[in-house]
């Protein structure tokens, strides 16, 4: 069983990688230029990112599915872990430049694009991925745009709270997940020529971003900010699950909720990270690399917990 484990999650893994992989080859081929990777990372940011993220959003049937003591925990685990990282980030890291982008990269997980592969494989159906969903990627998604900009290297002094307010109500992401949550809750539903449409767009989101990035990478800034990656990709891959995987565990939680949870914390960091920073002020080099290596690590760390978490009874 942990050997198919491991084949499957290095199955979810390794194209995502390779992808990275061949944007940059793209570019030092002549056919990925700067002018590509800045209109890609735009593009994403404003239309085919929140498309997916309204699709997600709106596919919860949040009035028949929800259950409130799972989606406060995955909210509560998501806030905390959020505050404690940008807290210690803010205090311990030297180049207040990165601050911003190490928290990202940190907690901000693949939850929409890993966590419902991760749960059909095991059992079958979605499971609480959905649910997972609600209580974590909206917040994860309103503390990205809050960090960056608090932390953005372009900001001089700090923003007043009409800035903050502006800054998060005219977000293309967050919006994206307010109009699906919303749309969630009425009784009416897309017409398919829409559906497909819209599914036509979202679709182009993970590889176009995962493109930009492998032909944005540069290998000697990176080298440069190894350190503070390896930090940041052990926090998204290990330490988050160490800390909150244990309580849900002694809080009753189990099988498909327990998984679910594991990918809210120790999936690889996602790559719609990337295009948020590099929109909003950041340099980017650390979130790319933190990308790579957590896609890398993820493989062996998601092994190691389904079997830790297997040989103790809990899936």
């Amino acid at each position: 069983m942990p050997v198919q484990n491991l084949i499957f999650s290095l199955n979810a893994t390794l194209p995502v990688f390779l992808t990275m992989v061949a944007g940059w080859l793209l570019r030092q081929w002549g056919f990925l230029p700067k002018e590509f990777c800045k209109a890609a990372d735009r593009l994403t940011f404003k239309i085919t990112l929140p498309i997916m993220l309204f699709l997600d959003m709106s596919a919860v049937d949040i009035l028949h599915d929800f259950q409130p003591k799972f989606v406060l925990f995955c909210f509560a685990a998501t806030l905390a872990g959020i505050l404690v990282v940008w807290g210690a980030a803010h205090v311990l890291i030297r180049d207040k430049s990165i601050v911003g982008e190490f928290v990202q990269a940190s907690y901000r997980s693949s939850a929409a694009v890993l966590g419902v592969a991760f749960i059909q494989n095991i059992y079958g159906t979605a499971g609480m991925a959905p649910l997972m969903m609600l209580g974590s990627v909206p917040l994860f998604n309103i503390f990205a745009v809050l960090i960056l900009m608090l932390e953005s290297p372009e900001q001089k002094g700090t923003p007043s709270l009409k800035q903050l307010l502006k800054g998060v109500a005219t977000n293309p992401i967050l919006l994206g997940i307010i109009t699906g949550t919303v749309f969630a809750l009425l009784p009416v539903s897309l017409p398919a020529v829409a559906t497909k449409t819209l599914n036509n767009l979202a679709s182009v989101t993970t590889p176009l971003a995962l493109l930009s990035i492998g032909a944005s990478f540069e290998g000697a800034k990176a080298i440069k900010k190894l350190v503070p990656t390896l930090v940041a990709a052990l926090l998204k891959t290990v330490g988050l699950a160490a800390v909150f995987v244990p309580v849900a565990v002694v809080l009753g939680f189990r099988n498909e909720e327990l998984i679910a949870l594991l990918i809210m914390l120790g999936s690889p960091t996602t790559p719609s990270s990337y295009v948020m920073a590099k929109n909003m002020g950041h340099e980017g080099v650390l979130t790319s690399s933190c990308i790579a290596t957590t896609t890398l690590l993820s493989a062996l760390t998601l092994t190691g917990w389904i079997f830790l978490l297997r040989s103790g009874g809990y899936l």
